[in-house]
């Protein structure tokens, strides 16, 4: 899963990023307008936000994003705890708000939470397709408890897959997702992890359930 943290302060959005990149893939920006320009262009599981920001604030972010039906989960991040301060993000919609100073527990809950919600589903530290299973915090992959040696993105790509099960998926939407708009390389990357993965999970009968939709995109099915 993949989280954006638009957050000034530098050292406290590198701390975050610390507290939640085993589990999740970060980006982050670090004033309002850079946030608002990657949230706009990428597609994010979550956006933890900070409302006092130079170039936009949170909420002018939230905003704007709001306006244009990007619906993506966010959650707010204030030194503000005020009853009106919390409406005002809750009523132009934000998922959540958390006050600094905060604990890490806090924030893996309320994340976790907004996500169950928005997703339908609960988080868990593995997910699971057939016989094989992904460990989302190690980032390790097992085929009846067997590990297959997966690199990088080749892991991504597998997590992304698995989560859009029945669903095709674009190549488009793959490379928002995985490498960002504002990667230097191409779609054609893609073919070339998508291949990789195959390979190693052809040594198991699994390349089988991922297939491709020439000039479209994949879908893996059972």
């Amino acid at each position: 899963m993949k989280v954006l943290i638009v957050e000034d302060d530098k050292i406290l959005s590198d701390t975050i990023k610390q507290c939640i990149e085993k589990t999740y893939t970060v980006e982050q920006a670090y004033d309002g307008y850079e946030g608002y320009m990657y949230a706009k262009g990428n597609i994010y599981d979550i956006i933890i936000l900070d409302i006092m920001m130079p170039e936009m604030s949170g909420y002018d972010v939230l905003s704007k994003l709001r306006s244009q039906e990007i619906l993506t989960p966010v959650l707010l991040l204030t030194a503000k705890d005020s009853v009106s301060d919390k409406v005002k993000g809750l009523n132009m919609g934000a998922d959540d708000y958390l006050v600094k100073p905060f604990e890490r527990e806090e924030l893996l809950a309320r994340m976790d939470a907004i996500i169950r919600r928005n997703n339908g589903f609960f988080v868990s530290d593995t997910l699971q397709f057939k016989d094989l299973t992904l460990n989302l915090k190690n980032r390790k992959v097992y085929i009846n408890d067997k590990e297959i040696g997966l690199q990088g993105k080749q892991f991504d790509l597998l997590e992304y897959l698995i989560n859009s099960k029945n669903t095709i998926i674009t190549k488009e939407q793959i490379f928002d997702k995985i490498w960002g708009f504002d990667s230097d390389t191409s779609t054609n990357v893609i073919e070339v992890y998508a291949s990789g993965l195959r390979k190693e999970l052809k040594k198991y009968g699994y390349d089988k359930y991922i297939k491709t939709l020439r000039g479209v995109g994949y879908i893996l099915s059972d």
